[in-house]
């Protein structure tokens, strides 16, 4: 799928997009022409996020979380813009968790980073499949929903259900007679934003900034990648492969899981390839 949906005078709606990767997506689509839907909770900074967009945005406040404000938002596209040619379901929060739930976050992590992405992308349904061109769709995952490392698990749950999601997703329009619908994972590195900075004031080395995130996100939505695994500038795609194809291994291999942190894994996962190609290791 090309990015052809991504044309002058189409619709993008974006979700998550006041700050971070939502913002730098609707910047780089607004310079290709594309008015923007700007979604995000209610507050001075999505006011903010549209103002510098120019008349190219309109604000939306919504809490994705709730399926009736999805369906509103909808709603309200529709009547704004008449079509909904791209969305960009990306909304997250990440306030931390625990099995035990002890900070009560898991209700509002799993409402937001699953419900979230399945309540938008369900309530704009109807709107892509009436499109008279291309259409695209992007839900924002996290490696963390593929290698669920220990320490945030309701984080972990909600990505690991995007991920299942938008595959299934990829599968429907993939089988779908109408309105040709490309649609697309994506799996962000190490960001700079506010959902990672914690009590940081600048950015470490490691990050990518959300302007580099975006760029390579759509040179793979170009190439057609639907599995769009970014790298970031401590972390190359090798070792993410490395790190997938462990996760999967605990699986296939019958180890305890999440092995790699397992003191009597870890040494063996050290040792394991990082990548092997047509049988050789590289």
């Amino acid at each position: 799928m090309s990015l052809d949906a991504l044309s002058d005078g189409h619709v993008a709606v974006i979700t998550g997009g006041a700050s971070g990767i939502g913002l730098a997506a609707a910047r780089a689509f607004a310079a290709r022409g594309v008015r923007i839907a700007i979604a995000d909770r209610p507050g001075p900074r999505l006011e903010e996020a549209a103002a510098s967009l120019g008349d190219r945005a309109v604000p939306f406040p919504t809490d994705v979380a709730d399926r009736e404000a999805a369906r509103a938002l909808a709603a309200a596209v529709a009547a704004r813009f008449g079509r909904a040619d791209v969305v960009m379901a990306n909304a997250a929060i990440q306030p931390g968790s625990d099995i035990a739930d002890a900070s009560g976050s898991w209700d509002r992590v799993v409402a937001t980073n699953l419900g979230g992405v399945v309540n938008t992308v369900q309530a704009f349904l109807s709107l892509l499949d009436a499109g008279d061109g291309p259409g695209l769709v992007i839900c924002t995952g996290s490696k963390q929903g593929i290698t669920t490392p220990p320490g945030d698990p309701a984080y972990n749950v909600a990505k690991a259900g995007v991920k299942a999601f938008a595959e299934a997703l990829a599968h429907h329009y993939r089988n779908w007679p109408g309105r040709a619908v490309g649609v697309h994972l994506l799996i962000p590195g190490f960001v700079w934003t506010p959902l990672t900075q914690g009590s940081r004031t600048e950015k470490p080395h490691a990050a990518w900034t959300p302007e580099q995130t975006v760029a390579f996100m759509l040179e793979r939505v170009e190439a057609g990648d639907f599995y769009i695994l970014c790298p970031d500038n401590d972390v190359t795609r090798p070792v993410d492969e490395k790190r997938i194809a462990w996760a999967a291994g605990d699986i296939v291999e019958n180890r305890p899981p999440l092995s790699r942190w397992h003191p009597d894994w870890a040494e063996k996962f050290r040792a394991f390839p990082r990548r092997r190609v047509t049988g050789e290791v590289l």
